[in-house]
This record gives structure tokens, C-alpha cells and sequence, in this order.
């Protein structure tokens, strides 16, 4: 919705799920008091602060692992990188998730941090004066085989 369609955009939405799951929060509406942006931005905050356990859902504290939860947000931040190149294909993310021995690269800078367009839910954590830029739209126009 926010994005340019790609042949790994399913990944990145795989990505999304993954850190959705881990956090109890959705990335759409993502408000964190200190601040203020996506789950994406948020989660790639904490993992350059290597204190990603933090984005955990309080939920879990009884019952996780904490191998499964880092390497679960970790493929959950590779599969949102900025660049569709440097996302993993599905089998990697499958393989990556499912064998504890398997080496993880290291995630690059998530892709990007959507705005919220609804007026009402706006929060600015600047001051008001902040400017914005002229939003711009692209059509993709698919055909079938």
C-alpha cells in the first residue's frame, strides 16, 4: 500500500507479519511514546540498540525462547529491507526459521516507514511546524499469462 509492488513484495509483507507477531502490535496506527513511527522503524531501533527483546509482547514472557524470538525478528528485518534485492527468497525465509543452525545475514535499513493517512489518527511528535512533501502515487497496471 505504501510501496512500489515488486517480485519480492510478498516478502516484505511476510517480514511485516513476522514482527507483527512477535510485537502484539500491528504496523498499521504503530504508536510508541518515545518514538512515534512504524513498528518497522521501531524494531530496527532496537536491534541496531541490540535490545530487540524489547519489542517482544509482554504475553510471551513465560514462554519464550529467546534464540526462536531474535531469529524470528531478525528474518522478520531482512525480509523488510530497503532494497527487494537484498530481501531473502520464501525458501530462505522458510529454511532460516525453521533450522536453529542456519547462519542469518545481518539486516540493512528497513524499506520504508508508512504515514498514516488518516487525519484524525495523526500524531506529530515534531513541532507543528513541520513541512510535508507533495505525496505522489504510481498505477500498476498487471495483466494475466
Amino acid at each position: 500500500m505504501d510501496g512500489k509492488f515488486s517480485v519480492k513484495s510478498d516478502i516484505f509483507s511476510m517480514g511485516v507479519v513476522l514482527l507483527e507477531i512477535v510485537s502484539g502490535k500491528k504496523n498499521r496506527g504503530f504508536d510508541h511514546c518515545t518514538h512515534c513511527r512504524s513498528l518497522l522503524e521501531h524494531a530496527w531501533l532496537l536491534w541496531r540498540e541490540n535490545k530487540i527483546l524489547e519489542l517482544m509482547d509482554e504475553s510471551l514472557n513465560d514462554t519464550f525462547v529467546e534464540s526462536e524470538v531474535k531469529r524470528c525478528i531478525q528474518v522478520g528485518l531482512l525480509c523488510v529491507q530497503k532494497y527487494a534485492e537484498d530481501r531473502p527468497v520464501m525458501s530462505s525465509v522458510l529454511f532460516m526459521l525453521g533450522t536453529e543452525e542456519a547462519i542469518l545475514p545481518e539486516p540493512k535499513e528497513p524499506g520504508f516507514f508508512p504515514l498514516e493517512r488518516s487525519s484524525s489518527s495523526v500524531r506529530s511528535c515534531t513541532s507543528a511546524s513541520t513541512n510535508y512533501e507533495k505525496a505522489t502515487m504510481s498505477i500498476t497496471d498487471l495483466e494475466a499469462r
